[in-house]
């Protein structure tokens, strides 16, 4: 067993370090304790080590009312090969100049850095992502980039790569970035693994904007959601806009209303969504065809599916599945950025841009 606090005991491993910090972000440390610090050792004795460290005296307190007895110090930073950042005390809140010092000199010598939501501050105060694109959550997005303008702030992505350092759009999108890291450091399989123990999905993009896949209705018990549970169970089929109307027993003008009033989206949009999620679930499986899978969700042809996949996700199907299939290679190198697309929230200032991971 680990003792808590101290190195994860694997020999070989890459040392992971995270940073504690009086009002520590409770979540998005847990994030990163839990991907690289449980023991794991189905990975071998290759996986990483484990360990975080106080940038500064204590006592440290963290959100929920804990308080922290770091066992380690900055200290650490110098040994540390990924060092990551949890959301930062916040947009105002100064970095200082030692903490600085130490993550240019760490991503001097080879480390790589990441950051968790409002992280991205930390990491913008090193200077180190001055003349390249980082994300944060979409709230702290405007005071990033009024703080820094030397850097490009994308504000719809979940997660960018600028080198060898990552940042990350809210706390779940963290998840995301971290699930990224270790695919890229050690295979789909072992990425997939660590994502079924936090039951959730390893191939979210970090092009995909910062919205739910399938927003939450807005009214549980909304008329339209016999329908898509029906259109859910048969995207084979060549839905209309007035077969579904029908479907309802409504006029259309109505049914238009109350399907946005309940999805927050056109029914057309919506229908391409699910269509687009069935294909990616069938792509990693890898027992159709582009062909099949095109028919299976009512694509029809290769040619819609592949417009329509890469118009959503950012990369074609082929990609998609050479990267999140069980066994893919991970020699692929960073794609172009594809195209724009407008994210489901309120975002300030410019267009979002989509980001694509490889």
């Amino acid at each position: 067993m680990t003792e808590y606090g101290h190195i994860m005991p694997n020999t070989t491993g890459p040392l992971v370090v995270a940073l504690l910090y009086d009002g520590l972000c409770t979540f998005e440390f847990g994030i990163v304790a839990e991907i690289f610090g449980l023991p794991r050792p189905e990975m071998g004795e290759g996986w990483y080590r484990f360990a975080s460290c106080a940038i500064e005296d204590g006592p440290l307190r963290a959100h929920g009312g804990f308080v922290l007895t770091p066992q380690h110090g900055p200290e650490l930073i110098d040994e540390a090969d990924l060092i990551v950042v949890p959301g930062w005390k916040g947009a105002s809140e100064p970095v200082p100049e030692a903490l600085c010092q130490r993550l240019r000199q760490a991503h001097a010598r080879g480390a790589r850095l990441a950051s968790i939501c409002s992280g991205a501050f930390v990491l913008a105060a090193t200077g180190l992502l001055d003349g390249g694109v980082a994300t944060t959550h979409w709230r702290y997005a405007e005071a990033l980039r009024a703080g820094h303008p030397e850097i490009d702030v994308d504000h719809a992505s979940l997660y960018r790569a600028q080198g060898r350092i990552f940042t990350s759009a809210g706390s779940a999108a963290g998840i995301d970035l971290l699930i990224e890291i270790v695919r890229r450091d050690f295979g789909a399989e072992a990425a997939n693994s660590v994502a079924r123990r936090l039951v959730m999905p390893a191939h979210r993009t970090g092009g995909q904007a910062q919205f739910l896949e399938r927003p939450v209705p807005r009214h549980r018990h909304a008329e339209v959601a016999p329908l898509l549970d029906r259109l859910r169970a048969q995207l084979q089929l060549s839905w209309t806009v007035e077969d579904m109307a029908l479907e309802c027993r409504m006029s259309l003008r109505t049914f238009l209303r109350r399907f946005r009033d309940a999805t927050g989206s056109a029914p057309g949009d919506w229908l391409t969504g699910e269509r687009v999620e069935e294909a990616k679930r069938l792509l990693v499986a890898g027992k159709l065809g582009t062909q099949e899978i095109a028919l299976a969700v009512g694509f029809g042809t290769p040619d819609t599916l592949r417009h329509h996949f890469r118009r959503r996700v950012g990369i074609s199907p082929r990609e998609y599945q050479a990267r999140f299939a069980s066994g893919a290679s991970e020699n692929e190198a960073m794609a172009p950025e594809p195209p724009r697309a407008v994210p489901l929230v309120p975002q300030p200032g410019r267009e979002s841009r989509i980001a694509s991971f490889d």
